[in-house]
């Protein structure tokens, strides 16, 4: 008896269901930007592709294209024929490069008019009956990178890490099983090749031995069959001991696949008990921000009150400056008047100083004058006096 082929070792259908992508709605303008403009290159991709095989049955859809799609794709086709005969004869470098913008000018054109009328390009799509080919290798791989960037920007850095953690233990587990499930399943090989080996080399022994007997003659029958009981007996012992070995190596795999389904069990627990904590977090986190939004919508109000406040005060000193601005030159003039004013007086009080001062020395020179005068007269009577006594 033959072994079958150890199975790989593959992650279960329960974890792979883990693993898939959240089938989820872009949550920001960025992500629904990104992701237009990858549908829209895969539709355009889907576009030209389409093109080749339209410009072979142009007369065909001639109708359905009208008349400027249709000039259109015939200029193309000549312009493709023209790229075809300068590659294929190496001719003026210049002329092929203008040929190939021109080209694409022309399918940036026709892409335009495609996506100017959708209705068009699905009518197209559904009629015309496309050969595999490796332009749809390429889409397909689009359309997969497409879904991986939706996956990785709907997955936040935790929930990735949190994602291939989760599969490197499912993965180890299962490889520790299957190892030891391939073990189990070698040492049960290589019970039974032991025993059909034993049986093979009993068999031959037995042969060897009727061999023997068929020599001998009919005197050794009783021998022969003593013996061949005894080797079917100890066969049947054998088999019996090999079968029951075999029984016990399919519990021990049983056992393992139960133990196996009960870790898958246990890690969908913990599974869904993380999931239950991430999604408690996500409303923690929903408050908070919708709590962060009211403070600033009130902090937003507060301010745009101060603003009005602000430009109505700036407003207020525009005013006023435009007043000084009138009122300077005024004040500036009174400063000038009452600097010239206060100078006049500062004048008329040097000049009543000197004044006074003037007046001072003149009663002074004048009262000593008097002084003078009144002590030379009482001087002369005085001579006059004596002169009298002497006569």
């Amino acid at each position: 008896q033959g072994m079958a082929t150890p199975r790989k070792a593959e992650i279960p259908s329960g974890a792979m269901k883990a693993l898939e992508p959240r089938q989820l709605k872009p949550d920001s303008t960025e992500t629904e930007r990104i992701l237009t403009v990858l549908d829209e290159t895969i539709v355009k991709l889907e576009i030209t592709r389409l093109i080749l095989w339209i410009i072979g049955s142009l007369e065909r859809y001639a109708k359905m294209l009208g008349p400027e799609i249709t000039g259109s794709l015939l200029e193309h086709q000549k312009l493709s024929v023209e790229v075809e005969q300068l590659l294929s004869s190496p001719g003026d470098e210049k002329s092929r490069i203008a040929v190939e913008q021109r080209l694409k000018r022309s399918l940036r054109n026709i892409l335009r008019l495609f996506l100017a009328n959708p209705l068009l390009y699905h009518g197209l799509k559904y009629q015309v009956q496309l050969r595999e080919s490796p332009a749809d290798v390429f889409i397909k791989a689009f359309v997969q990178f497409r879904d991986f960037t939706l996956e990785r920007l709907l997955s936040s850095p935790e929930e990735e890490k949190e994602k291939i953690r989760f599969m490197e233990d499912i993965s180890l587990q299962v490889e520790k099983n299957t190892e030891m499930i391939s073990a189990l399943q070698e040492e049960l090989a290589a019970a039974i090749q032991t025993r059909d080996e034993e049986v093979k080399r009993k068999d031959e022994t037995i042969e060897n031995l009727k061999t023997t007997i068929e020599n001998l003659g009919k005197g050794c029958k009783a021998d022969i069959q003593q013996i061949t009981m005894e080797t079917e007996n100890q066969q049947k012992e054998d088999e019996k001991a090999s079968r029951g070995r075999c029984a016990r190596l399919k519990r021990d795999i049983q056992r393992l696949k139960a133990h196996y389904n009960a870790l898958v069990l246990k890690h969908r627990a913990s599974e869904l008990v993380l999931r239950k904590e991430k999604c408690k977090t996500e409303k923690e986190i929903q408050k908070w921000v919708q709590k962060y939004d009211t403070d600033m919508s009130e902090k937003q109000a507060a301010l745009e009150e101060l603003q009005a406040a602000y430009k109505q005060e700036k407003e207020q000193l525009a005013v006023l400056m435009e007043k000084h601005a009138l009122l300077l030159p005024e004040y500036t003039e009174i400063e000038e008047e009452r600097r010239l004013l206060k100078e006049k007086e500062e004048e008329a009080a040097r000049l009543e100083a000197r004044r006074n001062e003037a007046a001072t020395c003149i009663q002074a020179y004048w009262k000593g004058y008097l002084v003078r005068s009144i002590y030379r007269s009482k001087l002369k009577k005085a001579k006059g006096k004596g002169k009298g006594k002497g006569k």
